[in-house]
């Protein structure tokens, strides 16, 4: 079960996206200087497939990408929100429609185990360590990644970029350089 406490559309978490963000309690990760300390309580309404569409609704049509920013206590719960997201706003190639593109923050260093990336675009993986600073610090430990299953060889060509494989092996993990000049 996951907790929302707010909703803001954000130019910067998501390069080239217009993002939905949703801001999810409950974090157990407890990273020291933390920008929003308020999320690791147990506060908020539940993020449910009617909420999600509720927030969406208004900004259909502005918005690229839905952002779940936390959920780190119940990662099933994310896939599941994400996978209503990709299946209620779809591409559509004949209208070309792009449908709406999903990422979700964690604070882990790693994807749960058995986690499916299958609904989604991107995630960010890595816990705050203020010494190392967020993602638009070059020392960060933090790392954004475009998700692109293995079979599909477009977009980046490997090698010229960092990128990882999903431990399902489905999916080729591309790291995403966050524009300094943008996010400052």
């Amino acid at each position: 079960m996951l907790k929302y406490v707010n909703f803001d559309i954000v130019f910067q978490e998501i390069p080239d996206e217009v993002t939905l963000a949703v801001n999810i309690s409950n974090c157990p990760n407890r990273c020291p200087g933390c920008h929003s300390p308020w999320l690791r309580e147990d506060i908020g309404d539940l993020l449910t497939a009617s909420a999600i569409d509720g927030m969406i609704g208004p900004y259909l049509g502005d918005i690229t990408c839905v952002c779940f920013m936390g959920g780190d206590g119940d990662p099933g719960e994310v896939a599941r929100i994400a996978a209503h997201v990709k299946d209620t706003y779809p591409k559509d190639e004949e209208l070309d429609k792009p449908g709406i593109k999903t990422a979700w923050y964690s604070g882990c260093a790693e994807l749960p185990k058995g986690f499916d990336l299958k609904y989604l675009d991107f995630v960010k993986l890595g816990p705050y360590i203020e010494s190392l600073g967020g993602l638009k610090s070059p020392s960060t430990n933090q790392k954004l990644f475009r998700i692109v299953p293995v079979e599909d060889q477009s977009g980046p060509t490997q090698g010229k970029t960092e990128e990882e494989i999903s431990p399902d092996g489905r999916y080729r993990m591309v790291r995403m350089a966050m524009p300094r000049n943008f996010l400052e």
